[in-house]
């Protein structure tokens, strides 16, 4: 049976979308998104892993228009990808 839908990795029930350095985090129907800019990388046995993440908390109604919200620096995919999580399930729930 053939899939109408394109399957993202996920965290959290949440996707991931990546292009290049820049990852998307969160449902892109919801009204806030995070953004992880991987800005450093370092090569452990030839696979480049990020050293220095900015997060972005940012706002996603209005496409090109997006206004940010939060904004810090972690070291390492996982503590960025954990800051954003936490933001952004915070800023989900205050909606409701």
């Amino acid at each position: 049976m053939p899939k109408t839908e394109k399957e993202y990795l996920t965290y959290k029930g949440k996707p991931l979308v990546r292009r290049g350095n820049l990852i998307y985090y969160g449902n892109h129907e919801d009204k806030y998104i995070v953004t992880l800019n991987i800005t450093e990388t370092t090569n452990l046995i030839d696979l480049d892993i990020a050293t220095n993440v900015v997060v972005t908390l940012q706002t996603n109604d209005v496409p090109g228009k997006e206004k940010v919200l939060n904004k810090a620096e972690r070291e390492g995919l996982y503590d960025a990808l954990d800051l954003g999580e936490y933001w952004l399930t915070d800023k989900l729930s205050e909606e409701e």
